[in-house]
């Protein structure tokens, strides 16, 4: 999987559909064990989710961390410095060998561990961190069955792109079993909760589905692509018409699936 350039800009113009899957993920959070909590938000993008979470806890001292300058950048312009008690700040980091460097109450992720290979094998020294009652929280897009990512990937499969973009995109074991994940918490020496909701979001404007995927998904495919202009945008619109077949507008708009799953583990004594 090529690592993805990401753009802010695009990824915030769906911003409201991609943050309702954290609303609901922080809704099921139960209180923390510290009266000024440390958190930590990996893979926090361009910051307006752990804006969230310093309206939540607004005494914590609040770190996100990304592997995105574009995302991180944006960040820091737009959310880092105190809150009522607390403090927001932003650093860069990789989560595929990222360690907690002090105790953390609450380490939570949204839509991030599908880009971190073995992301469950970080999960040992993650949790390590947290005190008695700290909490790992995640939520991860599971839909890489799903039409946007098939027609993806068969496309970027087929003779005319195959040597541009194989092993460029997500696997299909990005993301594990709701069961899987659930039992490896469980051995960690966690309570866990461990769910799937399907939204179905309407979007509006002309080829949204498109729109979306090129915030996240599409990312891959866009960074290999991007010396090449041409190239991408004969991608693009070879994977347009695919969606437009796949996903049909309607007269309120344009209807699109997403499944998520969503897990919550508090540390036993």
């Amino acid at each position: 999987m090529t690592t993805p350039r990401w753009d802010p800009h695009q990824y915030l113009r769906h911003a409201g559909h991609r943050t309702r899957p954290c609303t609901d993920l922080l809704a099921r959070i139960p209180a923390l064990p510290g009266d000024r909590p440390r958190i930590a938000d990996l893979g926090c993008g361009p910051g307006n989710v752990t804006a969230l979470l310093a309206d939540r806890w607004p005494t914590a001292h609040i770190t996100g961390y990304d592997n995105s300058p574009e995302m991180l950048d944006k960040a820091h312009v737009d959310h880092e410095g105190p809150t009522a008690g607390g403090r927001l700040d932003f650093a860069r980091a990789d989560l595929r060998t990222w360690t907690p460097p002090e105790p953390y109450d609450l380490i939570v992720s949204h839509a991030t561990l599908q880009w971190v290979p073995g992301h469950t094998d970080r999960f040992a020294d993650w949790i390590a961190a947290l005190p008695p009652g700290g909490i790992l929280a995640f939520q991860v897009p599971d839909n890489i069955d799903a039409p946007l990512h098939a027609l993806m990937r068969d496309l970027a499969d087929s003779p005319r792109w195959r040597d541009r973009l194989a092993g460029v995109l997500r696997r299909t074991d990005s993301v594990r079993t709701p069961g899987a994940y659930l039992d490896t918490l469980t051995r960690l020496g966690c309570t866990a909760d461990v769910w799937r909701t399907t939204y179905f979001h309407v979007l509006g404007g002309e080829d949204p589905v498109l729109d979306w995927a090129k915030g996240t998904g599409l990312r891959p495919a866009l960074t290999a692509l991007a010396d090449d202009p041409e190239a991408r945008d004969a991608f693009l619109t070879a994977y347009r018409d695919l969606l437009r077949t796949a996903y049909p507008s309607a007269p309120y708009g344009t209807v699109l699936p997403f499944r998520r799953l969503f897990a919550v583990a508090v540390k036993q004594a």
